[in-house]
């Protein structure tokens, strides 16, 4: 359920979404709450300094994201959706960058 709900969160974003603050935004993952009540959808952007911006279009596009949501899935209940930046691309550069760091270069 959460990699369907993730398609089709990134293809309203990306069709359907007319906030300037949500530019190039791209879905990582998707948490669902068993119950299906709540979602907490990941994101990240290649701007960083944007990063506020985007956040808050997201967040305050939720509502329409989700009426959306519930018209093109078939659904019991559709989850109110709560948008979180995810930190591991960058971490994972950052482990990437020590790590260089550290080991020396192959000849």
């Amino acid at each position: 359920m959460a990699d369907l709900i993730q398609r089709e969160l990134s293809d309203l974003i990306r069709r359907e979404l007319r906030d300037p603050r949500v530019g190039m935004v791209t879905l990582t993952s998707v948490d669902v709450s068993p119950d299906l009540s709540h979602a907490k959808v990941y994101f990240t952007i290649l701007e960083k300094d944007k990063r506020d911006d985007t956040a808050q279009g997201l967040q305050r596009a939720a509502s329409f994201l989700r009426s959306q949501l519930s018209r093109r899935m078939s659904m019991y209940t559709t989850p109110e959706l709560r948008f979180v930046y995810d930190e591991s691309v960058e971490r994972g550069d950052r482990l990437s960058q020590l790590i260089d760091s550290v080991v020396p270069p192959k000849r």
